[in-house]
């Protein structure tokens, strides 16, 4: 009997040096992120319909408002902003965006996506593969810079471009969305930007603006109308950009969840209401509502409401619409007017400002009720702090943006030249740049 009781005795005794020995282990794989397959095929679908935003929506978009001889190379430039941008991104841009550095910029550590593996993930976005997260952020890089070119339409060289997509991406795009979303200076401050409106569209919207004028404005603006060629075509890339922004603002949310569906439905609202706001003020001031001004102010609310998507409500998104879309209108047209800039295609005057009113508004209708963090809630709130912080986000965003775009230009300039000469700029640019036309 007690060589029966030793025997068990040993046996605890080895079971229990065995358990002590595989608990590190054990605790290792318990703290391990565990990959969601609802949260994966979610951000696989949103990553699709962001990249839907650029290639077609943004060359659909932007190619049939401007004039048939320059359809393609318009179309090309979005196509090729894709490309390039993509493998910018898994180089450097990722890791200099989203891995371990300081609060100006991250590290090395990722560099040709290094330490990407099947199963490794991002602490920013911990229940998905690390590889969705990295093709996610490239379709954001990838539509920031096209956006920009709605502002050089009709003027600047292929070659420049290339050069200044090289460029911006690196100095202008990387380095703000490490501020703001990859553990930067911003964020950390308490900068809200749920989606990109300050990333993206502030970004993008101000070097248009720096772009435009140092460019310069086409030839024969103010005394010619450059009137779009197709505007059927614009019409199917605002549908596509619309669509696609679900991708944009629900899926920033990075899970299949609650957070997610109250982002989708304030981005349906919010483009709905801004495009009626458009409409209405146009059809106010000029006696007649315009298919143009419609699809315009359906995007200048999709773009107000992409900082603000995860932190409001509908009702505040409705406000955020009605409120963008009078403000962009007046913008695309008055102040664009007054001030003689020619921002081609408003990329400045939709994005740039709908940004800007966006990342305010969030200051002021940020509820806590959505975000569920008392820090996370705007004025009407209490946390007038809030706005104050907007603005700082905006500010610095747009003098360091102003300053480096304004900086690039001017190298590339003395690289290959901006601007096409008078002769390609009259016959066009698509048989000029690219030996091809639309019949």
């Amino acid at each position: 009997m007690q060589e029966s009781v030793k025997k068990v005795g040993r046996g605890l005794a080895a079971l229990a040096a065995v358990a002590l020995a595989a608990a590190p282990a054990l605790a290792e794989e318990a703290a391990k992120p565990k990959i969601d397959t609802g949260d994966t095929a979610w951000m696989l679908v949103s990553t699709l319909l962001v990249l839907m935003m650029t290639i077609p929506g943004v060359a659909l978009f932007y190619g049939g408002m401007v004039r048939k001889m320059n359809v393609l190379s318009t179309v090309m430039q979005s196509f090729a902003i894709t490309c390039i941008v993509t493998i910018l991104w898994v180089l450097v841009g990722y890791s200099l965006a989203f891995s371990e550095g300081s609060d100006f910029i991250g590290g090395l550590s990722n560099v040709l996506l290094a330490g990407v593996t099947l199963d490794s993930v991002n602490s920013l976005a911990a229940t998905i593969p690390e590889t969705v997260f990295v093709t996610y952020q490239m379709t954001f890089a990838i539509i920031t810079v096209a956006l920009i070119t709605g502002a050089i339409a009709d003027r600047m060289k292929f070659s420049a471009l290339v050069l200044f997509t090289i460029f911006w991406l690196l100095l202008c795009y990387v380095p703000v969305a490490k501020w703001v979303w990859g553990g930067g200076f911003l964020g950390s401050a308490g900068v809200l930007d749920f989606a990109g409106g300050t990333v993206v569209h502030i970004n993008a919207g101000v070097a248009g603006l720096v772009a435009a004028i140092v460019i310069g404005k086409r030839r024969g603006y103010g005394t010619e109308m450059f009137l779009p060629h197709n505007l059927v075509l614009s019409v199917i890339g605002a549908s596509l950009l619309w669509v696609g922004w679900f991708g944009f603002n629900a899926g920033s949310a990075v899970t299949a969840g609650v957070g997610a569906g109250m982002a989708m439905l304030a981005t349906q609202v919010a483009a709905a209401a801004a495009a009626l706001a458009w409409m209405f003020a146009e059809w106010a001031m000029r006696g007649k509502p315009s298919i143009l001004g419609i699809i315009s102010g359906a995007v200048a609310g999709l773009v107000a409401i992409t900082p603000a998507a995860g932190f409001v409500g509908p009702g505040a998104a409705i406000i955020i619409g009605l409120i963008s879309g009078v403000i962009c209108f007046w913008s695309a047209t008055s102040l664009k007017n007054a001030l003689g800039y020619d921002d081609s295609l408003d990329a400045w005057g939709v994005h740039g400002v709908g940004g800007i009113v966006g990342a305010i508004l969030t200051g002021v209708f940020a509820s806590q009720a959505i975000t569920g963090v008392p820090e996370k809630s705007g004025l009407l709130e209490g946390n007038s702090g809030q706005v104050l912080l907007q603005l700082y986000g905006i500010g610095v965003t747009l003098v360091y943006t102003a300053i480096v775009t304004f900086i690039i230009l001017k190298v590339v300039d003395l690289i290959v030249g901006l601007r096409v000469d008078v002769d390609a700029e009259r016959e066009g640019l698509d048989l000029r740049l690219h030996g091809e036309s639309v019949h």
